[in-house]
């Protein structure tokens, strides 16, 4: 594996505009180019955390070409969610698009009761890993963080990535999980959350942060403001730390699905 340089992109969202989130990333993500090979943005980046499924767009739609047209210019792979309706059903789905025009998808499968999401939208019915420069990605989208049975490494994943939009009244328990998943995976982790208020009058404070596998800091966003920021995973450090520290050797077997 060599090094893999990842970019966080902490946003304010245009509250249900397309269009405008669209030309505001686009505008954020210009100076990218050769810099990165990954880059990040919160959950439901075109439209906020709405329960609006008027908005949804399909796999053929404006915003999946236009995340192939940003990583085709910015020569990375770009993750976030959207709202896409497919088969009858409407799916919080994380896309992972390519330079290539690739597109890989995972659907967020812990729905966020409390905000109504599960009378809105389908839950996803499998767990997403991604193979991208020689890393193994996990894909994962808020409320998938407080459930560390899900996100269970099983060998099979060295990066885990969480895009959010994570209130800024539980801002605590955000940046205490996302340490535990890297810690108890030894893994890199990114979470990715947005800033602002959103229509809904909720505010959110973003502490988007990049953690390396013994729980250290390597990338934060200060919070309560628009922030882009980039890291660097070392492919050496984690591999010798899996080698010197074999914790999931003594892992308990789960039977876990998808």
């Amino acid at each position: 594996m060599r090094n893999l340089r990842v970019t966080l992109v902490q946003s304010m969202l245009h509250w249900e505009d397309v269009a405008a989130n669209r030309a505001m990333f686009a505008e954020k993500l210009a100076g990218l180019k050769g810099t990165t090979d990954l880059i990040v943005l919160p959950e439901m980046f075109t439209t906020g955390f709405t329960m609006n499924t008027a908005l949804a767009e399909t796999m053929e739609g404006a915003t999946v070409q236009w995340m192939k047209e940003q990583a085709a210019l910015t020569d990375a792979a770009i993750f976030g969610s959207v709202i896409i309706a497919e088969a009858g059903m409407t799916f919080n789905r994380g896309l992972f698009v390519t330079p290539d025009g690739e597109v890989q998808h995972y659907d967020k499968r812990h729905l966020f009761r409390y905000a109504n999401e599960t009378d809105h939208f389908s839950a996803g019915d499998r767990r997403v890993v991604v193979e991208w420069r020689e890393w193994r990605v996990l894909l994962q989208i808020c409320f998938d963080l407080r459930f560390p049975v899900f996100a269970r490494n099983r060998g099979d994943y060295d990066a885990a990535l969480y895009v959010a939009n994570w209130p800024e009244a539980r801002s605590y328990p955000w940046s205490q999980l996302l340490i535990a998943r890297a810690i108890e995976n030894q893994c890199y982790a990114v979470g990715v959350n947005r800033v602002g208020m959103d229509g809904k009058g909720i505010h959110y404070s973003g502490d988007s942060v990049a953690i390396e596998p013994k729980g250290q800091v390597l990338a934060s966003c200060t919070p309560k403001h628009e922030c882009i920021t980039s890291c660097t995973f070392d492919a050496a450090v984690l591999a010798d730390f899996r080698a010197k520290f074999p914790v999931g050797m003594e892992a308990d077997d789960f039977d876990l699905k998808g």
